[in-house]
């Protein structure tokens, strides 16, 4: 027999080198990650329920309908015709988008993926040790579970997961940075947090050029330091055009957010949802002091400033979970390790055959737990919907609109838009970088009952108050009798003066009360 033809026989039919079943598509390690990734889906499919996700969609729909951006606040009759920032007029036009055309099904979809893709690019920044690197990312995960949900900061977590990755693989191939340059132009008009991409490659380049100085590392810099100018050129390419260079400092110096905003405040260590993030914190300085690995500058500079940051703002945990958890991985090593002499040994032809079978199931049973998961969340939505947000007294109030200005409960004005928008304008929602610390502070002396509170509503000649039944307000103004009761039940109760209930509510259309 020739040559070539034996070395061409023994190419095809040598065992361990052409066969299925000597590397079976469903190893275990693959089987772990499918389970992993499936697992974080499921667990990222969350109901839409955000104060916010409402007004970000009549937002969507406003442009959509109007071809523009607003510039100027459509929404409320405390600010409007003021400056408003459109930061994220993209990912609102692309929810409106989603929800007209798949539902709330389609953002409760979308948004478990784009999580999910997230976490994915985590895992790769996270060295060879499969199994290290996937108990790591599960950890990140819940650590960064307290801001997850159908939000347009979730857009950034994902970018800010790529931009991370794209750096990475950057010190190795140099010209992947330029692919900075088209996702700055796709940030900057999805999402404010653009800023933090600016932010991490300038890290990056102080941290090089670190490295360059003190330990005579041969770093090429002038590429990201080009990339990085650049960049900076993309940032007024959106509706907002320079804006947009100030308005992230803007946001971060806002008294209103750090004052009323609770995702701006620190987290709340007494609160479980946060100990998974404490445990990612203690477990990232174990690692360091455990470690014969020293930290490179780039890595101290981001672990320091992403670590001060989650501390002071929950919004900013995911940003320390993607800087910390590769570190951590890195110092890890390899686990568990096994001889691949020893794994050939112990596994027979059927024994593979079988492992293979098994891990299949394994595969198609998370997939069908993710599904029916899913599709629960899915079902749910309207139920989630009516529990957080005052749907029946909405209900009330498309039939009996108000002829004046009306009070609404903070959380629950983005609602109103949604639904309500335009005959009524809310008093506030939950942009608070439009209405500011002056009518912050209106709303919750008013609705906390503070000494100036009637003179509030005086001022704005509030005519119908809209607050949750329970609440101090709705309470004071029941025992006023300039004020009536048009509509309550266990959730909401509406209000008006007696002059606007009068003529609301004739005799033949009485105050509506629910009993539940």
């Amino acid at each position: 027999m020739p040559k070539s033809a034996r070395t061409q026989t023994g190419s095809r039919f040598a065992p361990g080198r052409g066969t299925n079943f000597a590397r079976p598509s469903f190893t275990t390690k693959r089987t772990f990650l499918a389970v992993l990734f499936l697992g974080l889906f499921a667990m990222a499919a969350r109901n839409v329920d955000d104060p916010d996700v409402w007004w970000h969609l009549k937002t969507g729909e406003y442009i959509a309908a109007h071809k523009s951006v607003p510039h100027t606040d459509p929404f409320s009759y405390t600010r409007a015709g003021q400056p408003w920032v459109a930061h994220e007029w993209l990912t609102e036009l692309g929810l409106y988008e989603i929800q007209r055309s798949a539902g709330f099904a389609g953002l409760i979809l979308v948004f478990a993926a784009i999580l999910t893709a997230a976490f994915v690019l985590l895992y790769l920044r996270c060295g060879p040790a499969a199994y290290i690197a996937g108990v790591m990312t599960l950890w990140g995960a819940l650590a960064a579970r307290p801001v997850w949900g159908v939000r347009p900061q979730v857009i950034s977590l994902l970018l800010t997961s790529l931009w991370l990755f794209i750096l990475e693989r950057a010190e190795k191939n140099a010209k992947l940075v330029w692919w900075t340059l088209p996702l700055t132009l796709l940030w900057v008009n999805l999402h404010a947090g653009f800023a933090l991409g600016i932010a991490i490659s300038a890290l990056f380049i102080a941290g090089s050029l670190t490295e360059r100085i003190f330990h005579c590392e041969a770093h090429r810099l002038w590429l990201p330091v080009a990339v990085f100018a650049l960049d900076l050129l993309l940032v007024p390419l959106n509706p907002n055009g320079l804006r947009m260079f100030s308005y992230p400092f803007e946001t971060l110096r806002s008294t209103a957010m750090q004052k009323y905003i609770a995702e701006w405040a620190s987290p709340n260590f007494h609160r479980a949802e946060y100990w998974p993030f404490l445990l990612l914190v203690l477990a990232t300085f174990v690692a360091l002091g455990c470690s014969r690995i020293s930290l490179r500058p780039n890595d101290l500079l981001l672990l320091l400033v992403s670590l001060f940051a989650s501390l002071v703002s929950i919004r900013m945990i995911p940003f320390f979970v993607l800087i910390a958890v590769p570190i951590v991985c890195r110092r890890l090593g390899v686990w568990p390790r096994i001889d691949p002499n020893l794994r050939k040994r112990a596994f027979s032809r059927d024994k593979r055959a079988f492992a293979t079978a098994f891990n299949i199931a394994i595969v198609t049973g998370m997939i069908l737990f993710a599904v029916i998961h899913s599709r629960q969340v899915i079902q749910q939505q309207a139920t989630v919907e009516n529990n957080r947000f005052p749907a029946r007294a909405v209900a009330f109030l498309h039939t009996h609109p108000p002829s004046g200005p009306m009070f609404n409960y903070y959380d629950w004005g983005g609602f109103l838009i949604w639904k309500l928008y335009p005959p009524l304008r809310v008093f506030i929602d939950g942009r608070a970088d439009v209405y500011g610390e002056k009518i912050f502070q209106d709303f919750a002396d008013a609705y906390g009952l503070k000494d100036s509170w009637k003179q509030i509503l005086q001022r704005w000649h509030i005519q119908t108050v809209l607050v949750p039944s329970d609440s101090a307000l709705a309470t004071a103004l029941r025992a006023d009798p300039a004020w009536k009761v048009a509509y309550q039940d266990s959730q909401a109760t509406i209000l008006m003066t007696s002059g606007e209930s009068r003529e609301m509510l004739s005799p033949s259309k009485p105050a509506q009360t629910l009993r539940e």
